[in-house]
């Protein structure tokens, strides 16, 4: 049974306040109905290399020789079929006699003791399996290397005689490359352990990063901006083009940081959310006290994710800007507009305490993009993002608790292209830009959705509410058909929910969450 249709999934009309006219077109929260729900890179290609004094400077790296780099150059380092660490390897070291290698998949003891050992002798690291075994072994020969040291179990053949010894050889030596001499920074996907090893092991800058953008985090940003001069290797397709890694390190050096640090907002980050409306306690937790003290509230709700996540934890405020009506309201469309005005202070607040912020729309018989455009003087806040709430856009004979609203792709889409070119216009980082969905039709045909601004972060949060069977239940209906690039988010209930999930238990949802709000 779906929430729609249970009263897990749907407060009884008993329950719902709506107070006040709303003839004020910034009538505030005081109309507003009591919410309920119901939910919601390994393989490297050819090398380009940008001198940013000279043009493009073309290198022959390879199997014999490693790029040669120009100040402030930039370059993708991707050679096709082979392992992460081994295009590393090509274009850091000239020789070396000895090597580090460990299984794909080996034990993280085994990983960390290889680590130590690359990092003692200053020897590159290869994590092997069988389909990158004869690249492994290529990259040995071409180095010169007459004995690996080898933990964590057997690994195929590479050709050189492999050693269960946790000690490099006295007499070992590894000689860095012209390319590695230039002092790079070196971007690495910090999940590829061995190839991130072989960097640090040739005496380079490394910059791991969680996804191959190099504004991730704030650690990545504040590497690039240290040294400006330096030449960047970026190794993995996954980067993108030459192009595309110049004009996001040109951001990550100008545009502002997110709470949490970096420009991109996942996985950069877990953000978790008070949810409601400043004074209307009913609407949510935000609006049962002040400002100050739902900063340290919020802060305390993330404080509970730091054991259990694996990402950073961000606290944030996801206010209702936007209010549903069962009166007529603002200009007859079943909605009630907060003045921006009386918005402003929580957002300055937030800001100043490192709290991310989205404003949520609950657009009544109006369309998402007018409302959305009320508040672009708020969205133009580097930490503010915009959240989309379906269940409350109806159309022209409809009205709130009699229909479930819906909005189309269309609108959708209409609303993202706007608020992408808002990013982008004004060199802001990226945005949050959330759906709410408990119900399959609440967002038409997602597959015409487009998700593909690399200004903003789409999330479909699901927004299930009862006991976890049920709860369970719609998140595996919004899950099945997500669209691509998509990231997800979830709501626990502090009344509704019983139980409500536990920050681990949340976090043991998957596919995993990564924007959670708190109702």
């Amino acid at each position: 049974m779906s929430e729609r249709r249970s009263t897990q999934g749907r407060r009884p009309r008993s329950e719902a306040a709506v107070t006040g006219s709303g003839r004020d077109p910034f009538g505030g929260t005081d109309a507003g109905l009591t919410k309920r729900r119901g939910l919601a890179v390994g393989i490297l290609v050819v090398v380009a290399l940008l001198a940013a004094s000279s043009g493009i400077v073309e290198s022959g790296a390879g199997r014999d020789r490693s790029p040669v780099l120009a100040e402030r150059s930039v370059t993708v380092v991707s050679d096709e079929g082979v392992p992460r660490a081994v295009s590393v390897s090509r274009s850091l070291f000239d020789s070396a006699t000895e090597a580090v290698v460990v299984p794909a998949g080996a034990a993280t003891a085994d990983i960390q003791r290889g680590e130590e050992i690359a990092e003692r002798g200053r020897l590159p690291m290869f994590a092997v399996d069988d389909a990158g075994a004869a690249a492994v072994a290529d990259e040995l020969e071409r180095l010169g290397v007459r004995r690996v040291i080898g933990l964590g179990g057997a690994t195929p053949d590479l050709g050189v005689p492999v050693e269960n010894e946790d000690a490099a050889d006295d007499g070992s030596s590894a000689v860095p490359s012209a390319a590695a001499a230039q002092n790079p920074m070196a971007l690495v996907l910090d999940d590829d352990r061995a190839a991130v090893a072989t960097a640090e092991s040739a005496g380079v800058a490394v910059v791991p990063v969680p996804v191959a953008d190099p504004r991730a985090n704030g650690a990545s940003v504040a590497a690039l901006k240290s040294d400006v001069g330096a030449p960047v290797l970026a190794f993995g397709t996954e980067f993108g083009t030459r192009q595309e890694v110049e004009e996001r390190i040109a951001l990550a050096r100008s545009v502002p940081e997110l709470s949490g640090g970096g420009q991109i907002v996942f996985p950069g980050r877990r953000i978790v959310a008070l949810y409601g409306s400043p004074g209307v306690p009913a609407l949510g937790p935000l609006g049962a006290q002040g400002i100050e003290a739902s900063i340290k509230r919020a802060r305390h709700a993330a404080r509970k994710y730091d054991k259990v996540s694996d990402a950073p934890v961000v606290p944030a405020f996801e206010i209702i800007a936007t209010v549903a009506s069962a009166d007529p309201g603002f200009r007859g469309q079943y909605t009630n507009v907060v003045d921006p005005k009386r918005l402003r202070p929580w957002v300055d607040a937030a800001r100043a305490a490192g709290v991310y912020v989205t404003l949520d729309l609950q657009p009544g018989r109006m369309d998402f993009l007018t409302q959305a455009k009320m508040y672009r003087d708020l969205l133009l806040e580097p930490h503010v993002g915009l959240a989309l709430d379906p269940e409350w856009r109806l159309k022209p004979d409809q009205q709130h608790l009699t229909q479930i609203g819906a909005v189309e792709p269309a609108e959708v889409n209409r609303t993202s292209d706007w608020l992408a070119g808002l990013v982008r216009d004004n060199h802001l980082p990226q945005k949050a830009f959330v759906l709410h969905q408990f119900d399959a039709a609440m967002l038409g045909d997602r597959s015409k959705l487009d998700v593909s601004h690399p200004e903003l972060a789409t999330v479909v949060h699901a927004d299930g509410h009862g006991i976890p069977s049920v709860k369970m239940q719609t998140w595996r209906r919004i899950v099945n058909g997500l669209p691509p690039n998509v990231w997800l988010g979830w709501k626990n209930f502090y009344t509704e929910d019983t139980p409500m999930f536990s920050p681990a238990r949340t976090l043991r949802v998957r596919p995993e969450p990564w924007f959670i709000s708190y109702q």
